[in-house]
């Protein structure tokens, strides 16, 4: 058996507490009876009369009047030793059981302890203090494998196959657009933002990050959030160190960005720091709006991340516009709800067929 050592040493320890319990309890089973200790008193004083008087140190009418005094005692505590005996033969049962009784129930909790620990301890693993937890949480985060080994290890995201082909041309002539007109940050945010969408994730990066080159210092919190999330999709979720420069960046410029306070409390829930996920998600939740995605994606995790955080938490009531949407939404049969969202989706997708549109919309049909 593993950890023989400690499991050893535990056994020892209940031994030496349970055994001076159970010896005294043993011990005071078969303990004299007071009339018996007083009966041998009184006879060891009678011896001592007699050797008083033959000393010549006790007179003899003295002697008398003592001994009659010791021989009273002596039979009052016969007496008492009488029905001492009388009471033990017609209840044997009770001086047994007023011993067995508290020694079952000491054994039965040692081995209770031993269990819920066989079941729920952790035997053989060392203390790990906070500052140990810390530490070790740090020097996880420092030895993180970098963008390129993330993505070589995530499985290569499925393309769409119901990207309707007006959608394909229309994404071919953005791509050629751009690669004519670098400069054109409008395009490049669409592309970026589509190619994303295609799960083009390396041309979306490329996209965004000469987004941000072209506006230089002009580029916002939003613009560097946006290219962490594309990094944090094509690793599969994982937040990168390379993605982890870009939330530094989004948070420098600007501290309230909502998508990159949520991307790093993901960062470092997956470095085990919860309490500092949970410290970067609960304003967010509080704050909302109740229909973001990032708000979605916290209130799915919230509680488990304040339990690893050792904070204790109750999920508030969803509220707001989406949340009073979804119990009508409940009411309605799965396949009227169904139908519901397919007329929706036909009916913008006959719009772009026949009257066309901008790359938003299609961007909001393929979504």
């Amino acid at each position: 058996m593993e950890d023989w050592g400690f499991w050893a040493v535990a056994a020892v320890l209940a031994l030496a507490v349970a055994l001076p319990l159970l010896t005294t309890l043993w011990r005071d089973r078969d303990l004299v009876p007071p009339a018996a200790k007083d009966m041998q008193v009184y006879k060891d004083q009678l011896s001592e009369i007699d050797r008083d008087v033959t000393r010549g140190t006790l007179a003899a009418d003295e002697a008398q009047r003592l001994r009659a005094e010791i021989a009273r005692r002596l039979l009052d505590a016969d007496r008492l030793l009488d029905v001492g005996r009388l009471l033990t033969v017609a209840a044997p049962t009770r001086a047994a059981h007023s011993s067995l009784a508290p020694a079952l129930l000491i054994t039965a909790l040692i081995a209770a302890s031993g269990a819920a620990y066989w079941t729920l301890g952790a035997p053989g693993y060392p203390d790990l203090p906070l500052k140990d937890r810390l530490a070790q949480s740090d020097a996880l985060m420092a030895a993180r494998p970098s963008q390129a080994t993330a993505v070589a290890a995530t499985p290569a995201p499925q393309p769409p196959t119901d990207i309707a082909p007006d959608f394909l041309e229309l994404m071919g002539k953005l791509r050629l657009a751009v690669a004519d007109r670098p400069d054109d940050l409008r395009g490049l945010e669409l592309l970026s933002r589509n190619e994303a969408a295609l799960g083009n994730f390396t041309a979306a990066e490329a996209a965004q990050r000469q987004l941000i080159a072209v506006k230089g210092d002009a580029a916002t919190g939003a613009d560097h959030a946006s290219l962490a999330e594309v990094l944090i999709a094509a690793a599969g979720g994982y937040v990168s160190p390379e993605a982890e420069a870009e939330l530094i960046a989004a948070l420098q410029l600007d501290p309230a960005n909502p998508l990159a306070r949520y991307f790093s409390g993901l960062m470092f829930s997956q470095s085990g720091r919860f309490d500092r996920t949970f410290a970067l998600w609960r304003p967010l939740l509080d704050e909302g709006p109740a229909d973001a995605p990032w708000v979605v994606a916290i209130r799915a995790r919230m509680e488990d991340v304040a339990y690893r955080a050792g904070i204790k938490y109750t999920l508030p009531p969803q509220t707001g516009p989406g949340a009073a949407d979804i119990p009508a939404a409940a009411d309605i049969a799965p396949k009227d709800r169904q139908a519901m969202i397919e007329g929706r989706v036909a009916h913008l997708s006959d719009r772009l067929a026949t009257d066309g549109g901008t790359v938003e919309d299609w961007d909001r049909l393929v979504r």
